[in-house]
């Protein structure tokens, strides 16, 4: 891959990690001003995210309905959208949000290296284990707190978030769908399929501006920004840089907590954030080929479904 193609895909992840950073504060304004279950407001997010995303390819390209292929596709990504959202709230609800964001984020891409490892049966570069160790443990400095809860019932859940996450990096980093539909496609569908136990808790939202536009932001800046430049970045990235982009999002959050909620950060947070921007420099500069991801088997194909019907 040439260095513009490079650096192009970097810059989108390294803003979908940015934006994906926005939307605990968005998330967490919206969940206290409509009174929202958390699974509510993760039924809001992709609800919102994938209609703004449908209508923005429908003015611009025009939304065209996919192949047979890409339909499986595309249901297999609004199941592992639903999938991710559940299990990463289940694992807060059965400890804490400090360790459930610590263990689904920092669990994905250390998934997604020993999964390229075993499928092309070498080693990850010393520069992508050095990334990967070093942001996962700069992750758990920045967000450990003493009165963090770590439940056995959680930490299962929130493997299993970074799980669904690393398995939904593996499939659309392949070939032939469009990023923006995929984001569309993948959003509606994962937001049907939590809506019935977002109705069960309370999906009642006050028709209030702060509160509509606080909704609006937190589907569009957070959700379908993110999500389509975070595509369109594993299209010339390795799945295992795509997922260390998403350890942006913690840290980005810090910083907006710091900036405007005046919180303050210990030593060892500020240690972590520290190195975790090493970290992810290592990994941005010396990043795994991409021919060594999903994205080489079947990169002679041609770009069919979603994106050029």
């Amino acid at each position: 891959m040439s260095a513009p193609s490079r650096a192009r895909s970097s810059a989108a992840l390294i803003l979908a990690g940015v934006l994906w950073g926005t939307g605990g504060l968005s998330g967490s304004l919206l969940a206290q001003r409509a009174g929202l279950h958390p699974l509510a407001v993760a039924a809001y997010r992709l609800l919102i995210g994938g209609t703004a995303t449908a209508l923005y390819v429908a003015l611009t390209t025009g939304l065209r309905l996919p192949d047979r292929q890409a339909w499986r596709r595309l249901l297999l990504i609004g199941a592992l959208f639903a999938f991710f959202q559940a299990s990463y709230f289940a694992a807060v609800a059965l400890s804490s949000v400090s360790v459930a964001t610590m263990t689904t984020i920092g669990s994905s891409p250390v998934a997604l290296a020993v999964a390229s490892a075993v499928r092309t049966r070498r080693a990850p570069r010393v520069t992508t284990l050095m990334s990967v160790c070093g942001a996962v443990g700069g992750l758990v400095l920045l967000r450990w707190s003493p009165d963090a809860v770590a439940q056995p019932a959680g930490i299962i859940f929130a493997l299993l978030a970074g799980a669904g996450f690393a398995v939904l990096t593996t499939v659309t980093a392949r070939p032939g769908l469009d990023p923006l539909s995929t984001t569309a496609y993948g959003c509606l569908l994962g937001g049907v399929l939590l809506t019935p136990a977002a109705l069960w808790l309370g999906m009642a939202l006050p028709i209030h501006l702060d509160v509509l536009l606080t909704a609006a932001y937190f589907g569009i800046v957070p959700t379908a920004a993110a999500y389509a430049a975070y595509f369109r970045g594993l299209s010339g990235a390795h799945p295992v840089l795509g997922a260390l982009s998403a350890l942006l999002e913690p840290l980005t959050a810090t910083v907006l907590s710091v900036a405007f909620l005046h919180e303050r950060l210990g030593v060892l947070a500020w240690v972590g954030a520290g190195l975790l921007v090493a970290a992810l420099a290592v990994g941005y500069w010396r990043p795994e080929p991409a021919s060594a991801g999903p994205a080489a088997a079947n990169g002679r194909e041609s770009r069919t479904g979603a994106g050029r019907r």
